[in-house]
Formats: C-alpha cells, sequence, structure tokens
C-alpha cells in the first residue's frame, strides 16, 4: 500500500489505495471542524471545485456528502482550477475551500488542497491544527433537520475571466492587436475551456490541442519538457506565436516558442515580473528560494528589490502580504498576481505574458534572448539519517568563503555565490536530502552540484 501524503499543499495519495474514502471522510470531516470553528456565520460555507480528472466526480460527491453532513453549506463550483477555486472563495466571502486534486500526479493518484476564506492555502500551524482535529477523530455530524442541501454555480469560470480581464495593467487593446496564434495543451482537464476562453476574449486564435475536458490525460501531466513534445510539434506544424500547457489543476504555466522550443518555467515568474514592476509603482517582488536568479537582474534593471521565501505556495504568499509584493510566484511555473488574488494562477499568467509580449513586439524566442539565462541541475540524496545535522555542518564549512554572498537557513540550506547558488532541502516524508544548483551553463552547475553532493556524501 502506498503512503498517504500530508503536507501543506493538503492530501493526497493513489485513490483506493491510500486515498480511500476513510481518508477523505476523516479530512474533510476535520476540515468542516476547522472551518466551523472560524467562522462567525449561523452556517458555515465552503467552496468545492476538482480538476476533470477521471474519477473526480467520485470524491466530488463523498467530499459534498460529507461536509453537507457536517452542517456546512457546500458551494459547489464543478470542474475548475485550482486558481477559480481559490478566488469563488475569497469573492463568495465563504469560510474555506476544498479544490479536488493531485495536481500533476498520474491519473489514478487524488487528493484535496484545503483553502481558507481569503483563498488562500492553510499554512504549517493551521495544517498541523487540521491534521490534529482529524487524528483525534470528534466530528459533530448533523441530524435531519440539520443538513443544509448545496447550492451548485457553475458561473465561476466566466466570472474568472471576468476578473483577469478587468485588470488594469491587461492591456486588451494592444494584446488584441498582435493577434497571436496560441496552441493550448489543458492535459484534458480543469483548464481545457477556461484557458481557450480567455485567449480567444483577447483576441487570440486558439488551436485547441488536448482541451476536451474527458479527463483522460494524454500524457504524463506535469509541463515538463519531456511530456510536451506533442504540444512543440503543433505550434511548428501550425505556424502558431506561441504554445500553452498547464497542468491538471491549472495553476502551473509553461509556454512553448514558435520554433517548438521550450521556454522553461523559471523564465515564467522571470517575464511576468518584469511584466508588473515596470508598470508598477511599487517594486517589490517575491519568489522562493529555489527560484532562479534571473528575476533578481530583471528587478535591478526596473529598481526593483525581490524577497526570497521557503518553497511553497503559501510561504511565498505570505511573505508577498509581509513585504507589500506586487507579483510573486515560484520557478515552477506559478505566477501569482494578488491584484487578481493570493495564488498561484495560469489565467492570470498567462495575460500578464502576452501583455509584455505585445508591449516588446517580439517572438517568444526573440523575448527568450533579452532574459539573462541561468542552468539549473537538480539531485537527490537518499537514506540520509540526520539531515539537519549535515546541513549545519555544510553551512559551516562554507561560511567562510570569500565569494558567499548570503545564506538562508529558514528552509533547509540555500548559499548564495557570487556566480552560482546552491539550495539544499530536506524532505518532509522520506530520508533524503534534495540538491538544486544554479550557474551560467548547464555544465557549470552540475560541476557545482557534484561538489556539494561530495559534501553532503562525507558528512553521512
Amino acid at each position: 500500500m502506498s503512503e498517504l501524503i500530508v503536507s501543506v499543499s493538503g492530501v493526497r495519495g493513489i485513490l483506493g489505495d491510500s486515498l480511500t474514502p476513510q481518508a477523505i471522510t476523516k479530512y474533510v470531516s476535520a476540515f468542516a471542524e476547522f472551518a466551523k470553528e472560524k467562522s462567525k456565520k449561523k452556517t458555515c460555507s465552503i467552496v468545492v471545485g476538482r480538476d476533470g480528472r477521471l474519477h473526480g466526480d467520485v470524491v466530488e460527491n463523498l467530499v459534498v456528502s460529507c461536509l453537507s453532513m457536517s452542517g456546512v453549506r457546500v458551494i459547489s463550483i464543478g470542474v475548475a482550477p485550482t486558481p477559480t477555486v481559490q478566488l469563488a472563495a475569497e469573492l463568495s466571502r465563504s469560510d474555506g475551500a476544498i479544490s479536488i486534486t493531485a495536481s500533476h500526479n498520474p491519473q489514478i493518484w487524488n487528493g484535496l488542497k484545503f483553502l481558507n476564506s481569503d483563498g488562500t492555502f492553510l499554512d504549517e500551524a493551521q495544517i498541523k491544527k487540521l491534521i490534529n482535529i482529524a487524528d483525534k477523530g470528534t466530528f459533530t455530524y448533523s441530524n435531519v433537520d440539520g443538513i443544509v442541501p448545496p447550492m451548485h454555480n457553475n458561473s465561476w469560470l466566466k466570472k474568472h475571466i471576468v476578473e483577469i480581464l478587468k485588470l488594469k495593467i491587461v492591456d486588451k487593446k494592444k494584446i488584441r492587436n498582435r493577434k497571436f496564434k496560441v496552441v493550448v495543451d489543458a492535459v484534458n482537464s480543469s483548464g481545457s475551456h477556461i484557458v481557450p476562453d480567455l485567449l480567444e476574449q483577447l483576441g487570440c486564435k486558439v488551436i485547441r490541442l488536448y482541451c476536451d475536458g474527458t479527463g483522460i490525460f494524454p500524457h504524463t501531466p506535469e509541463p515538463l519538457p519531456q511530456n510536451l513534445t506533442g504540444l512543440a510539434n503543433a505550434v511548428v506544424k501550425n505556424k502558431a506565436d506561441l504554445g500553452i500547457s498547464v497542468d491538471p489543476d491549472a495553476d502551473r504555466l509553461v509556454l512553448i516558442s514558435e520554433t517548438g522550443e521550450p521556454f522553461s518555467e523559471e523564465n515564467t515568474i522571470t517575464t511576468a515580473v518584469r511584466h508588473v514592476l515596470r508598470k508598477s509603482r511599487t517594486k517589490n517582488a517575491t519568489v522562493n528560494l529555489s527560484t532562479t536568479r534571473a528575476v533578481d537582474d530583471v528587478a535591478k534593471e526596473l529598481g526593483g528589490k525581490v524577497f526570497r521565501s521557503a518553497v511553497g505556495e503559501i510561504n511565498v504568499v505570505k511573505e508577498m502580504m509581509k513585504n507589500g509584493s506586487v507579483i510573486g510566484g515560484e520557478g515552477s511555473g506559478g505566477v501569482i498576481f494578488p491584484a487578481s488574488h493570493y495564488g498561484r494562477d495560469s489565467l492570470a499568467g498567462i495575460a500578464l505574458i502576452l501583455g509584455e509580449l505585445a508591449q516588446s513586439g517580439l517572438s517568444l524566442s526573440e523575448y527568450k534572448k533579452s532574459i539573462p539565462q541561468y542552468h539549473i541541475a537538480k539531485a537527490k540524496i537518499e537514506n540520509v539519517k540526520n539531515p539537519d545535522q549535515v546541513l549545519k555542518k555544510i553551512k559551516k564549512l562554507n561560511e567562510k568563503n570569500r565569494d558567499l554572498i548570503k545564506s538562508w537557513s529558514n528552509d533547509g540550506l540555500k548559499l548564495d555565490f557570487k556566480d552560482f547558488w546552491v539550495h539544499m532541502r530536506k524532505s518532509n516524508t522520506e530520508p533524503i536530502i534534495r540538491v538544486i544548483t544554479e550557474a551560467r551553463t548547464q555544465e557549470e552547475a552540475e560541476k557545482i552540484q557534484k561538489s556539494f553532493l561530495n559534501q553532503v556524501k562525507s558528512l553521512i
């Protein structure tokens, strides 16, 4: 039996294996108690939406029934991206939300993302409280008179598009004048209709590649270059300006240039940051510790300042709120634009990047040349018994290095050197340390990574 993964991102597992009806009921009942405790209303309300995977309706029925039995009014919005669920939670003034999704995991997986009333993810302390409630198992269910029938509202996809188009920064006229031709790969999931619809309202000619909404993933759903060869080929074949890929719950955005080459997820957030800082009086941006240094470079060009947070959407969001950032996100293709809402949103990312391309007059491949390019190498070391102690020793080994600019210890260990950086993080579920390095060339990144891997190995 596989292990149920419980983290700040929620609960995730293989349906019918680790993610059983009992597990779903346990955590949904706990979230109902959590939300009711926080709510100041007579009747607590929770938004529920799901990604498009095949068995999502089965999980959705169980989640909605469990919440209703808990005396919660459910606002069911059907198949919708996680950012749409986040927006619905905030604008409907609900007491929280659940997005039923396993994000980029394969078809046999599903999960539950738990959200606060403002649409943000539960933070570490809140997740610990939720787990504590779940483990105690003391849930309050309603009798017949206390069960509240769910409300079904399928208008939130359209509302989300309206909210994006209302943003002052989105120059609809300039984007429409470019008449972009775009190929969309939504892995037949929750972005299948909303992404093409937004693009068409921005004057784009849309070629739908995997947008039938059936929930049958045509390829491994994580939007990595090796999984997007079909999209790349379609872009070249149709002489499109770019290709757009989103993951099953459409919070991550990846682009393919007109030449069929990957634009890279790191360039997604860098482009969005450049566009927003150029047009904003406030010049603060926030990204996580593992995001490319190119963000710092483009921010510096515009007189901006970049703040760094621990990895994880809620960590980025909390740091953004703290320092008043006007844009943020993660190098995995997650763009957070608070003028819309505090969550990774592929639709906001699309609007910002098309705006930047329209303003520049460049093709995507030409625009890429204007971004400082770095290369990242990733690896992991297994069977590390005391990862915290190992990272402390590595920090001590490197702290006298003259080229060391700064170090962070709030999320593993990040060492920022003059010409490169390395970020080492322990896993919360396995005895491993992940090592990420970035340098000007792939060869340099891999050479540096090997050096730090050897440091770790010498200490275990």
